[in-house]
């Protein structure tokens, strides 16, 4: 395809799958290329973003970094959805838990995703749009998480345009009942919807924004592979 190694992925088409998961950390996708792909074969390193392609159970999937932001995955899923034929893009990460029930090492699965971005105003439309999962992989995820009994909660996040902040608000998001804080999950939806494809993001709670809570190494070491099994449950 002519659009084909684009300015950020190396790949040429067809080198990587119509599914992929996708971590901010590249080396978070590097463990889950040998944690979870059979024969996995490096497609990119521009940027040291790196992606691999293997598959996972019989059948062909890739893992990708994304890198941190709303700027940053929404080039690079633009360019997977828009140049490389992706039709399913499911994001794994760590988000801030702004609800009580939603403890250290529990999952959010983002059914829907506010923002302070402006990301949607590039669409010009006439309102306020709503960026949502798609609900065959919301519903297949909380699924993969009653099936393997892991805590969850499935609901809103709010995707920040910033991690160091001068006023949070994060107390006027929890009245509305959003569950979590995290940085990616409003482009990654938009682009999906714009393009016609799929996509979710999975997030492990690393951090109790209202408790003042945080996992330790060990923690984040041993429980944030809960997320990427129910990821990999659902290609």
């Amino acid at each position: 395809m002519a659009n084909t190694p684009t300015p950020h992925i190396g790949a040429q088409f067809g080198e990587i799958a119509e599914t992929v998961i996708m971590a901010g950390d590249p080396l978070r996708a590097k463990f889950m290329a040998e944690k979870f792909l059979d024969n996995p074969v490096q497609f990119n390193n521009v940027r040291g973003m790196l992606g691999f392609t293997g598959t996972h159970k019989g059948k062909r999937v890739s893992v990708m970094g994304h890198g941190m932001g709303i700027p940053s995955i929404g080039i690079y899923s633009y360019e997977l959805f828009n140049f490389y034929g992706v039709k399913t893009i499911i994001r794994v990460g760590s988000a801030g838990s702004i609800c009580e029930d939603l403890n250290l090492g529990d999952l959010v699965i983002a059914m829907g995703s506010c923002t302070n971005s402006n990301y949607a105003m590039q669409y010009e439309l006439p309102g306020t749009f709503a960026p949502i999962a798609d609900f065959s992989l919301c519903r297949g995820a909380a699924e993969a998480c009653e099936r393997l009994g892991y805590n969850y909660k499935v609901g809103n996040v709010f995707s920040s345009d910033t991690f160091y902040t001068e006023n949070a608000h994060n107390d006027k998001w929890m009245n509305m009942g959003v569950l979590a804080v995290e940085m990616e999950a409003t482009a990654l939806y938009m682009n999906a919807a714009r393009s016609g494809n799929r996509a979710l993001t999975i997030c492990t709670i690393s951090d109790h924004i209202i408790k003042g809570l945080a996992t330790t190494a060990e923690e984040r070491q041993t429980s944030f592979t809960h997320m990427m099994e129910v990821a990999f449950s659902l290609v």
